[in-house]
């Protein structure tokens, strides 16, 4: 059962996916028209640092579509030898030890972002401010943590509802 956070955040997280999937598209084109140009001997400048800093941005606003979807690995062959209850009250911690752990990361992005900001931090070749994609990433982590706080909720209200019904 998901959460009315859960299917109140669908939206963003799509939004979120595409996103994503644009930017791994541009990047693909841009490795590909950098390859053909150098072919004849005209390579881009900065092609390199571009992708890498539109690959901040895929991975980050990635993540939570990722989790919404159980899409990531999992190794669970020992959790799924567990009593129901034990595998929901695990499940819970682990959302909520990654809410943290994300958590965390965005609130250090920001941090970090603004520093770069004050202090005109730019990429070396093209010059770009490279501010814009840290915060990318705390707004990528930030919207995994309200995804993991859902799947925390959703996860708690399982166990409640299961133990419930066990004594009753």
């Amino acid at each position: 059962m998901k959460s009315k956070i859960s299917n109140q955040l669908y939206p963003w997280v799509l939004l979120f996916n595409w996103i994503a999937s644009l930017t791994v598209l541009t990047m693909m084109l841009l490795t590909c028209f950098d390859v053909v140009m150098r072919f004849f001997r005209c390579p881009i400048p900065g092609i390199y640092e571009t992708v890498g800093l539109l690959g901040a941005i895929f991975v980050s606003f990635s993540l939570a579509n990722t989790s919404m979807t159980k899409s990531h690995i999992a190794v669970d062959f020992f959790v799924n030898k567990l009593p129901q209850n034990i595998q929901d009250v695990l499940y819970c911690l682990h959302s909520l030890v990654a809410t943290g752990l994300f958590g965390l990361i965005a609130w250090q992005s920001v941090w970090y972002a603004m520093e770069l900001k004050a202090n005109g931090e730019v990429s070396p070749t093209l010059q770009i401010s490279t501010y814009p994609f840290v915060f990318g990433v705390a707004i990528g982590c930030f919207m995994l943590c309200l995804i993991l706080s859902a799947q925390f909720i959703d996860n708690g209200y399982a166990l409640i509802t299961r133990v419930k019904n066990q004594e009753g």
